[in-house]
């Protein structure tokens, strides 16, 4: 307990024997005894509101790491949604696109444009 052996207690109970008396030694070690066991209690509900307090605050991280976390995932899908839809509107590299190819490649041809330009004719 505190370091003490059966020997040293002995010692320790017969100079309180002396120094008290044999009527008042009992009377002695149950007030010791009680107060001992208020102070266990007190310690022990001391211990338990810390606990439960803890708990609560735990508790409400726990629910405030949840919110975010779902906040999180809306932003991640929202963005993926709008990404897809981005690429809906805008051909993909290397698709084929409706236009006649042998038109794409001679448009921005310094002859054609003589011919597309109004009052060069």
């Amino acid at each position: 307990m505190f370091g003490i052996g059966m020997p040293e207690l002995i010692l320790i109970l017969a100079i309180a024997l002396i120094v008290i008396g044999p009527k008042k030694l009992p009377d002695m070690a149950r007030s010791l005894g009680k107060a001992l066991n208020e102070f266990k209690s007190a310690t022990q509900d001391v211990k338990d509101s810390l606990d439960s307090e803890v708990k609560d605050i735990h508790k409400s991280q726990d629910s405030e790491i949840d919110r975010i976390e779902q906040r999180y995932k809306q932003n991640v899908n929202s963005e993926k949604e709008n990404r897809t839809a981005g690429r809906e509107d805008r051909p993909e590299p290397g698709a084929e696109s409706t236009e006649n190819p042998a038109e794409n490649s001679q448009k921005g041809t310094p002859e054609n444009e003589k011919h597309e330009r109004p009052g060069n004719e």
